[in-house]
């Protein structure tokens, strides 16, 4: 199945662009959820929600709705890896209160954060392999054989992104695909052409994955909104000669 949505959904300058101008803020995840059937939550990475508020997100979106929650940046930024597992756990328990609305957990490490398979093997046992841990690499060093063999073993998501400096690799380590749309020539504020959401619906089309996750997290101007919906509209024909990398 696909889920397609975007990083978030609580942007003020999309309002007019997306939110009907006057619609009250606390309206805005209901009608953002008539768009789509998913979001990734960027606010669990900034601090650890408050269980009502967590409850409140289940309760405000369809019982087919999906959410992935982006990992604490205690655990990624400020620890590092080290030393995370009370950490990591306390995370699982945040997010078992979305119950059977909870899509992936995703682990974005920090771009100064290079190479380092001891920690990253530490890390792996340190999640829980029953949650669809995902992780996203910010510094070129990660995208090795090395890398997708060790999650492969640990049953762990690799995030593709399209993102500046960074590696297209369209990689599946896991019964299911996961990719962020960040933008090409600058970080977040992007719009992709239809020509380039073409090449990745070709692209989606083709990767061995029962499940398939794609976020924009491109949020300026609403862009995240618009390629969205135009990805969801070219995902459903692959053009015959595409190939996909793996």
């Amino acid at each position: 199945m696909h889920f397609l949505g975007c990083s978030g959904w609580y942007y003020g300058d999309w309002e007019g662009l997306f939110y009907p101008e006057g619609m009250p803020k606390s309206k805005w995840l209901e009608f953002y959820a008539t768009k789509f059937n998913t979001v990734e939550v960027n606010a669990t990475f900034y601090r650890f929600p408050f269980p009502n508020m967590v409850k409140g997100w289940y309760d405000r979106t369809p019982k087919d709705f999906i959410f992935t929650l982006k990992g604490n940046r205690q655990i990624t930024h400020v620890k590092k890896l080290n030393d995370v597992k009370d950490l990591v756990n306390s995370f699982y328990r945040t997010a078992d209160l979305l119950k059977e609305k909870l899509g992936c957990i995703l682990w974005q490490l920090p771009p100064s954060l290079k190479l380092n398979l001891e920690r990253l093997e530490g890390f792996c046992s340190d999640l829980d392999k029953d949650y669809r841990n995902v992780i996203e690499f910010r510094h070129s060093s990660w995208y090795c054989d090395e890398v997708y063999k060790l999650l492969k073993r640990n049953k762990l998501g690799f995030c593709v992104v399209s993102a500046p400096k960074l590696p297209e690799e369209a990689k599946v380590t896991s019964g299911f695909a996961y990719i962020r749309f960040h933008g090409k020539e600058g970080w977040y504020n992007y719009n992709y052409s239809h020509e380039e959401l073409k090449r990745w619906a070709d692209k989606i089309k083709l990767l061995k994955a029962k499940d398939i996750y794609c976020y924009f997290n491109n949020d300026y101007n609403a862009y995240a909104v618009s390629n969205c919906e135009v990805l969801k509209r070219l995902s459903a024909t692959p053009s015959p000669h595409c190939k996909a990398s793996y």
